[in-house]
């Protein structure tokens, strides 16, 4: 008897003409009769999925003959079929959800790639052994696919606690918490942030360092102002996704100190709501971060352009959304990295725009070449201050001074 109602798909994996006629219903009754009773020469894999599937034939003869046949296979021959990777997926279901099969069987299937999942939710609703309903929570990815096994697990009075608790926290993890999640996006589309309900139903909300919960994500979404079709990442070249790589705990703690500590020296203090601001972003996991670089308000952006991440504090540069003056500021800071500094460079539009190519000509944290070809685009009164600047390089110094004598000559 089966231990719950569940319907064989009409599938059929074997190959075998005469397999294929028999399921169908092409074979003359007599030799489908012959075939439930186990009398015809097929191969065993062939044979168990001719006889699970004549269990469900509309004749009461056959159907019983296929019953009687199957209880009669030897406990090795079944343990050999659970654990076949070639089984086909109804054999591998009719054994699953048997009433009296073995424990081992059920082991079998269970581990086997190939069972069906509604099979497997219908031995966790209805076993009574706890050690079965262990083995099918070790498999998250079948869970996460096939929710219906979560729900059977937590409804059998014959789960273990360690069962309950990795079903919870599965269910936790990739369904309340994606639940969540939208209705959030939901509110915000409603109060027409789009950009930000783009961002929370794309954003992961774990990281190596810990978890971003739902009410902090949110507070994080409120602070995008862009939308995904306003974004040009051309900049952004496949293989540098590879430095969006995973940090540890004590590497998202020093990149918030580092933060706290240089927006410190730069305004005198932090209030304490900044400072909780900066911890919730910087525990987002890379990617976020850099998302959030690319649409985030001037907040989020006057942060993340501190970020020790190089792909991160670049994207801040390439949020559509920065204003010249924001820029001017951000040439001006000597904790931006390098990276940021050459690429504001680069900018046609901004190397224009002279308060920022003189920021940068001072700054020394911009790269030697990149501060080279700035020089002849310096007024020669700043030229001179410049050359006496004990911050910058001596390379830079030597530089300006040079072209402020070579206009004096003129």
């Amino acid at each position: 008897m089966d231990l719950f109602p569940f319907t064989l798909t009409a599938e059929i994996t074997s190959t075998n003409p005469v397999v294929q006629a028999i399921i169908s219903g092409k074979a003359p009754q007599p030799a489908r009769l012959a075939a439930a009773r186990g009398m015809l020469p097929l191969p065993q894999d062939d044979l168990l999925e001719v006889l699970v599937a004549l269990t469900s034939s509309d004749d009461p003869q056959i159907a019983s003959a296929a019953t009687e046949t199957l209880k009669a296979e030897s406990v090795e021959d079944l343990l050999v079929a659970a654990t076949g990777q070639d089984t086909p997926p109804n054999v591998l279901a009719y054994l699953a959800t048997q009433a009296d099969g073995k424990q081992e069987i059920y082991e079998a299937t269970i581990l086997n790639t190939r069972t069906p999942d509604q099979a497997l939710a219908t031995l966790a609703a209805t076993t009574s052994h706890s050690s079965l309903l262990e083995l099918l929570t070790i498999n998250q990815q079948r869970l996460v696919r096939c929710p219906e096994i979560i729900e059977a697990i937590l409804g059998n009075p014959a789960r273990s606690g360690e069962a309950e608790r990795r079903a919870r926290e599965t269910r936790q993890e990739f369904f309340e918490k994606e639940r969540g999640a939208r209705q959030i996006a939901d509110e915000l589309r409603a109060r027409g942030q789009t950009a930000a309900a783009e961002f929370f139903e794309t954003a992961e909300l774990t990281s190596a360092a810990g978890e971003l919960s739902l009410e902090d994500a949110w507070l994080i979404a409120e602070h995008i102002e862009v939308s995904d079709e306003d974004l040009d990442d051309t900049w952004l070249p496949a293989e540098r996704f590879n430095e969006l790589i995973a940090e540890t705990a004590a590497e998202v703690s020093a990149n918030v100190q580092r933060i706290i500590d240089s927006e410190r020296l730069e305004t005198g203090s932090v209030s304490a709501e900044r400072v909780s601001l900066i911890r919730r972003i910087m525990f987002m996991n890379t990617k976020d971060r850099m998302k959030l670089a690319m649409k985030g308000d001037r907040e989020a952006r006057s942060i993340l352009v501190r970020d020790s991440n190089k792909v991160v504090c670049s994207a801040v540069v390439k949020n559509p959304r920065i204003t010249e003056r924001e820029i001017e500021n951000i040439a001006a800071m000597r904790t931006v990295a390098d990276e940021v500094l050459r690429i504001i460079a680069m900018n046609r539009s901004w190397a224009r725009a002279y308060p920022i190519i003189h920021n940068l000509a001072r700054n020394p944290r911009t790269p030697i070449p990149t501060a080279m070809n700035i020089l002849p685009r310096i007024r020669t009164k700043d030229l001179q201050t410049l050359s006496q600047n004990k911050n910058v390089s001596e390379a830079v110094r030597r530089q300006a001074y040079r072209l402020q004598q070579v206009r004096a000559g003129e």
